[in-house]
C-alpha cells in the first residue's frame, strides 16, 4: 500500500509518550524553564504585563514548539501578522512529529530549555501546570489582551487548574467520518444521508467491504485511541470513561461502545488491528484504500492534495443509544520562566486574536476556537459539508481527563487491543482495565 503522509491526532498516544508524561509527574519538581536567547525589553523581567500593554518596539528571538507540520502553512500566515505589529521579534516555528513530543518536552522542562510558547493539550496539561512549568495568564485577562469569555467554556476549564487558566485556546476539534464517495460509487452503495444509526454504519461498511474485497478496500476503520474511536461509541452507548476518581469501563454501556470496534473488524469490514497497527486508518483512507474514515476536524489539512481530496465528504457520526463526539483543543502556552516572557505573551495574546484564528480557519487546518471565526473554516472545502464538525457541538461530550491522564490512557493502549482483536472478551479486557484504572485514579 502507498504510505500516504499521516495526519496527526492532538491525542494520538504513542506508549512512549505516555511514559514520558508519567516521568514528569514523578521527576520534577517545580523546575524552571528557560528561552535560548534574552529580550531587549526593559520590562521582560517581570513577565507580568500583558500584550495590551507590551511594547511593539520588542526585541526578542522565540521558540514556537508544535508537532503537526500540515499546520505550519497556518502558523507562518498567522505569524506574519505577529511581525508586522511586533517587527523586532523573530519567532523560530520547531515541529516535532507527535511520537516524540511530549518525550521532547519532558527533556526540555528538566533541563530547562523549553519553547517560549509551545501547543499543549488536554491529556497532558494538568502536569505541567502542576508541575509549575506554565505561565498563568491571569494578568494577560486583567489587562485585557485575552478574553476567556471568546472561548467555549468547556475548554477554558481545560486548561484551568485551581482556579487559575494557565492555556489560551487555539482550536477545537470534534470527530465525523470522512467519507470517499468515489468508492461509495465504485461497490455501488449510496451514500448515507442525514442521522444513520450503528447498525447501518457497520452494514454499509461490511457491503463496500466485501464489494471491493479484490482490491484490498475496506469498508471503514478509525485510528484505535480514544478521542477518534472508542470515547465516542461509549458516550454514544450511554456510557463513562471516567467518573471522578472511579472508571466507566466495568458498565454494560461502555462495553457496547467497545464492542462496536470489535464486531467491526470482526465482520471484515474493516482491516484488523494488526493491519492497522503496520498502516494506520488515515493512511488506508489517504491511499484510497478505505471507504469511511472515522476522525478529526484536523484531518482536514491532509486532505489539501492527493488521490482522494476531490471525492470527500463528511457524515455525522452514526447514533447509538444517543448522538455523541468527543470535543477536545488544543492551546498555545508560554513556559513559566521564559526569559523573554514579555514578547512570548505578546505572541500567546496574538495567536489568541481574532485576527490570528481568523487566518488559522481559512487556512481550513483547524477550526479556530475564537467565538465567530469557524465559518471560515466550514467554508475552506467546499462540497465536503465541514459544517458537520460544527454542528457536532450541540451533542458534543467534553474529552476526558483527570490528574494523571497519562497513567491510565498507559493501561487503555496495553489492554484494548485484545478486546478489538477478539483475542479476550471485551468484558473480561474492560473488568480488567476498569481495576487498575481505580487504582490509578485512587493515586491521584
Amino acid at each position: 500500500m502507498h504510505q500516504a503522509p499521516r495526519s496527526t491526532s492532538p491525542l494520538g498516544r504513542p506508549a512512549k509518550a505516555v511514559l514520558a508524561a508519567s516521568v514528569l509527574a514523578l521527576g520534577l519538581a517545580a523546575c524552571g524553564g528557560s528561552s535560548t536567547s534574552q529580550s531587549t525589553s526593559s520590562s521582560a523581567a517581570s513577565g507580568a504585563a500583558g500584550a495590551a500593554s507590551a511594547s511593539t518596539d520588542l526585541k526578542a528571538t522565540l521558540t514556537y514548539g508544535l508537532w503537526d507540520q500540515t499546520q505550519v502553512p497556518a502558523v507562518q500566515k498567522v505569524l506574519a501578522g505577529f511581525n508586522a505589529k511586533y517587527p523586532g521579534v523573530k519567532v523560530n516555528v520547531n515541529v516535532t512529529p507527535y511520537a516524540d513530543y511530549w518525550t521532547k518536552l519532558q527533556t526540555q522542562a528538566s533541563s530547562k530549555t523549553l519553547p517560549d510558547v509551545f501547543w499543549m493539550n488536554g491529556p497532558n496539561f494538568q502536569l505541567y501546570a502542576a508541575n509549575k512549568q506554565l505561565a498563568p495568564i491571569t494578568d494577560q485577562v486583567k489587562s485585557g489582551a485575552i478574553d476567556p469569555t471568546k472561548y467555549p467554556k468547556a475548554l477554558d476549564d481545560l486548561y484551568t487548574l485551581d482556579g487559575v487558566q494557565y492555556g489560551v485556546p487555539k482550536d477545537f476539534d470534534t470527530i465525523a467520518i470522512w467519507a470517499n464517495t468515489a468508492l461509495f460509487k465504485e461497490a455501488g452503495v449510496a451514500l448515507p444521508t442525514g442521522d444513520w444509526t450503528w447498525q447501518q454504519f457497520q452494514d454499509t461498511a461490511k457491503q463496500i467491504s466485501d464489494k471491493l474485497k479484490s482490491k484490498g478496500i475496506y469498508g471503514a476503520a478509525a485510528g484505535m485511541d480514544g478521542q477518534t474511536t472508542y470515547y465516542d461509541t461509549i458516550f454514544q452507548a450511554g456510557g463513562t470513561v471516567v467518573d471522578g476518581k472511579k472508571s466507566g469501563y466495568d458498565s454494560a454501556a461502555s462495553q457496547q461502545g467497545i464492542q462496536f470496534w470489535t464486531d467491526l473488524i470482526k465482520s471484515g469490514a474493516s482491516p484488523s488491528v494488526k493491519q492497522l497497527t503496520d498502516t494506520t486508518a488515515d493512511q488506508w483512507f489517504t491511499s484510497g484504500k478505505l471507504a469511511m474514515y472515522q476522525g478529526g476536524s484536523w484531518f482536514r489539512s491532509a486532505l489539501t492534495k492527493g488521490p482522494v481530496s476531490s471525492s470527500v465528504k463528511v457524515l455525522p457520526l452514526p447514533m447509538g443509544k444517543q448522538k455523541a463526539t468527543v470535543i477536545h483543543g488544543v492551546a498555545n502556552v508560554v513556559a513559566a520562566s521564559s526569559k523573554n516572557k514579555e514578547a512570548a505573551q505578546a505572541l500567546q495574546d496574538y495567536f489568541a486574536s481574532q485576527e490570528a484564528e481568523q487566518t488559522l480557519g481559512s487556512a481550513g487546518s483547524v477550526i479556530p476556537a475564537y467565538t465567530g471565526t469557524q465559518s471560515t473554516f466550514a467554508a475552506s472545502m467546499p462540497g465536503a459539508d465541514l459544517q458537520v464538525f460544527l454542528d457536532a457541538l450541540a451533542y458534543a461530550k467534553p474529552l476526558p481527563v483527570s490528574a494523571n491522564t497519562a497513567a491510565w490512557n498507559a493501561l487503555e493502549t496495553d489492554l484494548l487491543p485484545d478486546a478489538f482483536s477478539g483475542a479476550r472478551p471485551v468484558a473480561d479486557v474492560t473488568k480488567e482495565l476498569a481495576a487498575k484504572m481505580d487504582t490509578a485514579l485512587g493515586h491521584e
